[in-house]
């Protein structure tokens, strides 16, 4: 059994899941916009991703007994002045959503819910991935500066990520 104060956090991380997702789609439809076509790439997958962790939520929720309960998805951004700017963003988003995670860790812990602490720690390493990916792309984006030689072969090279 779940506790209702617990199941209206997960509720709402899993708003802030779909948010993620949806906030990631924005990015890749500006890359394309720009034909960035490696970069939107990148962002689509991204949005899947986080999508998927969203049903995972959903999952949990109903496998211990509790009730998915949908918010509205607020509108993300649509613009940004360039491509660091778009993934300085998607670092603070990361950070961001390893705040809510690690504080739905404190209440689980609190709770003494095993069963939530145990589901939720798969989260916790993803962020750190996440987290890792996401300092990785601005670092090279730094280094890379202006150059369209740099930019052309990051976008390359993130077009070819695929779905895991």
């Amino acid at each position: 059994m779940i506790s209702a104060k617990m199941q209206k956090a997960l509720n709402k991380h899993l708003n802030e899941e779909l948010f993620s997702s949806y906030l990631y789609l924005s990015m890749a439809a500006y890359f394309e916009s720009k034909n960035l076509n490696g970069f939107a790439n990148w962002m689509k997958l991204q949005s899947k991703e986080e999508y998927f962790h969203g049903l995972k939520f959903y999952d949990f929720l109903h496998q211990v007994g509790g009730r998915v309960t949908l918010s509205q998805i607020s509108a993300p951004k649509t613009d940004w002045k360039n491509i660091k700017e778009v993934f300085t963003e998607t670092l603070e988003h990361e950070k961001h959503i390893t705040d809510l995670i690690n504080k739905l860790v404190d209440l689980a812990i609190l709770e003494k819910n095993h069963a939530t602490n145990n589901f939720l720690q798969w989260f916790v390493n993803e962020q750190v991935e996440e987290v890792a990916t996401a300092e990785d792309l601005v670092n090279k984006l730094e280094m890379i500066g202006d150059n369209k030689n740099g930019l052309f072969m990051l976008d390359r090279e993130l077009g070819t990520r695929t779905a895991e």
